[in-house]
């Protein structure tokens, strides 16, 4: 049951869901063999539990990239919080997790609602249509992080489409490969410039604090991971979150009318969507067993968080979304040590985006049908390239 292809399978969905051949999978053999084009075998991940306990588990299991080179990737190592094993990941993780603290985040709050209402601002000003994208769930999210980091005005449409690039599979690997080394050559500049004269952003913020245990390289490293994960992600989940939104009237308007509903709709969508569809990939440290299915030491190991998240294990009917139901929790965000380390910032950025797009347009419906929006059909982040409103 080996792909003979490059395996894609886990990216490849049909509008929100899942193509059924991955819940097939996940049923009849849910640590499955993909066959990779040099010979070599890949294990996916599907089923929740196991998605857990492999994500949960940093001492089988290496992130380690030195693994990734080794497999024959023709890769600068990108550094950051995910392709890093302790003690070298406790001591980079550390420096960040204090800035992502919700008391240090909402400090945000106010430029976060700025942003929002600028650009529904100019959305009004355009008239009565617009792509959704382009307009609102693009740009937010990507001048969020830039605004946190510090990332020069002038500098950010370049970066943002590097950031883009990376996650878009459809022109193959090597070009999100040459996007990853592009951003990294990009940020390392970018570092060592604010380390000649430290800003107020995070950069300029780790550099006054914490400048002597932290290299050029390992701060653009960081500031890849945060910018490039709260840029895409982000984007996709405020793009595929309104167009739930619209095909579901009646949650429109408790999200519109109810601020204590905006939580429960924003953690449901994070499961239902999980825009992120793989986790990083992980390497077995030594010969194991995942599920009763062995795996070789070396082996790489992928986890299909769409698969997890829609595992009937977590309970009924779970390929709906139904805000405010009691489930364990998702793994959207990932799990373990390496879970995103921006999840708070992004939920604040949806808890203030969704429900001011609905108040300022709440005649806003889709401006084609459904069948015409043009889904991301290979992509290790999902999304829409493109979303006509009307109101």
């Amino acid at each position: 049951m080996a792909d003979d292809g490059f395996p894609l399978m886990q990216f490849l969905r049909q509008g929100f869901d899942p193509v059924a051949e991955l819940g097939r999978i996940r049923s009849e053999q849910p640590v499955f063999p993909m066959r990779m084009p040099d010979g070599s075998t890949v294990w996916l991940v599907t089923r929740y539990d196991d998605v857990r306990a492999v994500l949960g588990d940093a001492t089988r299991f290496s992130n380690d990239f030195a693994n990734v080179l080794a497999a024959g990737a023709n890769q600068e190592d990108p550094g950051g919080l995910g392709f890093r094993d302790p003690p070298e990941h406790t001591r980079l993780r550390r420096l960040l997790t204090p800035e992502f603290t919700m008391r240090r985040l909402r400090r945000l709050d106010g430029g976060i609602q700025k942003i929002v209402n600028d650009y529904l601002d100019a959305m009004e000003r355009s008239g009565r249509e617009a792509d959704l994208v382009r307009s609102f769930a693009l740009p937010i999210p990507s001048l969020v992080v830039c605004e946190l980091l510090g990332v020069p005005y002038g500098d950010r449409s370049d970066f943002l489409r590097m950031s883009a690039d990376r996650f878009d599979l459809s022109a193959g690997p090597e070009a999100s490969i040459q996007a990853v080394n592009d951003s990294i050559t990009y940020l390392t500049d970018l570092v060592a410039k604010e380390r000649a004269n430290p800003g107020d952003g995070l950069l300029g913020t780790l550099l006054r604090e914490h400048g002597d245990e932290v290299s050029d390289r390992e701060l653009a490293g960081l500031a890849d991971g945060l910018l490039t994960g709260g840029h895409d992600t982000s984007t996709s989940m405020l793009a595929l979150g309104t167009l739930w939104l619209l095909g579901n009237p009646e949650q429109a308007t408790l999200v519109r009318e109810t601020d204590d509903h905006v939580d429960k709709v924003v953690e449901e969508l994070l499961r239902y969507l999980t825009v992120v569809q793989v986790a990083f990939p992980r390497f077995a440290r030594e010969d194991l067993v995942v599920a009763g299915q062995p795996i070789a030491k070396g082996q790489m190991v992928l986890c299909s968080l769409t698969a997890a998240n829609r595992d009937p294990a977590l309970g009924p009917d779970m390929d709906r979304a139904v805000p405010g139901r009691k489930v364990s929790p998702h793994v959207a965000f990932g799990h373990g040590i390496h879970r995103c380390i921006g999840a708070p910032l992004a939920q604040m950025e949806m808890r203030i985006a969704f429900p001011a797009l609905l108040r300022r347009f709440p005649g806003l419906r889709l401006a084609v049908p459904f069948e015409q929006l043009a889904f991301r059909e290979i992509s290790i982040v999902y999304g829409l390239d493109c979303l006509p409103v009307a109101w």
